[in-house]
């Protein structure tokens, strides 16, 4: 791990936030043992760490990373780009991302961030060329690459991704058990960086329950993502849960349920500014008072 390089990114954000080493330092070590760190004279063990990162307002394994990537700025661009591509499911430009860089010697350093790349090319061999298997393959090599005796929250999103795929195969009751596998794996996490990993998870597990014909298990999974996304302040995916629990009471023919929380996705969609359902979700009910399935209101 190479020390100087973390005593560098600590006078960088110091000075950022304007804060003095005799500030940096008060109620963690003396002022001289800021400067020799920074200077990357001494090595700060793991206690100093955490309280600097307390102190400057950064997660402390940031700091473990950069040591062990020099790069690391480079890398979390990667993985922020590859992340948006995901998230808008720009597959081609993700394949293209990880073509890229799969010869980078940087992702190499670090087997967390091969994994990254390894991840994302399995995500591209199903969704760019069909290649259910080698998607499967590719994402269990990703999972090889670290030790799992506590799941990170990017191996739960691998697994996550590994059964979309088998959803997407109709293979359902290995889609579920992944999930399943996931949702335990989460309950053991006291708090997560990236809190709508979860909200992905129980949406993408309500869709696999109502293909199997359970509406009552997806509609209650779809509630508990609503609810989580209620306490952490995020839309994100709300609109299409809320959708969702309107599909399975239109599955199970009761229209009027079904009216109400349609209505509520699209005022959640319009918030959000998102409109591609808009036209789908309108011609349903459009088609139900023509059917008189529902009252005009």
């Amino acid at each position: 791990m190479d020390f100087s390089v973390i005593g560098d990114k600590i006078k960088e954000l110091r000075r950022i936030q304007r804060i003095t080493q005799k500030e940096l330092a008060e109620d963690i070590c003396t002022q001289a043992q800021i400067s020799k760190l920074e200077n990357g004279e001494v090595i700060p063990c793991a206690s100093t760490l955490f309280l600097i990162s307390q102190k400057l307002g950064i997660d402390v394994n940031y700091f473990f990373n950069i040591g062990l990537t020099p790069r690391l700025d480079y890398v979390e661009e990667v993985a922020r780009q590859l992340k948006i591509a995901r998230r808008n499911f720009r597959y081609r430009e993700m394949e293209e991302i990880v073509e890229m860089e799969e010869r980078n010697p940087l992702f190499y350093q670090n087997p967390k961030y091969l994994q990254l790349l390894i991840w994302h090319k399995g995500i591209s061999l199903y969704h760019v060329h069909s290649d259910f298997e080698r998607s499967l393959e590719t994402l269990d090599k990703a999972l090889s690459l670290t030790n799992k005796k506590v799941w990170t929250e990017q191996e739960m999103e691998i697994l996550l991704s590994k059964g979309i795929v088998c959803f997407e195969n109709n293979q359902l009751d290995e889609a579920i058990r992944i999930y399943e596998m996931v949702y335990k794996e989460m309950e053991k996490l006291p708090d997560f960086r990236d809190y709508i990993v979860k909200v992905k998870l129980l949406y993408n597990m309500a869709r696999t329950f109502t293909r199997k014909g359970l509406y009552e298990k997806s509609t209650e999974l779809c509630m508990e993502g609503i609810e989580w996304s209620i306490e952490k302040d995020n839309l994100f995916l709300v609109g299409e849960l809320h959708y969702h629990i309107g599909y399975n009471f239109e599955l199970q023919e009761d229209f009027y349920s079904a009216q109400d929380y349609m209505k509520k996705a699209l005022l959640i969609f319009d918030l959000q500014k998102d409109h591609k359902y808009s036209d789908y979700i309108n011609g349903k009910l459009i088609k139900w008072k023509e059917e008189n399935l529902i009252k005009n209101t």
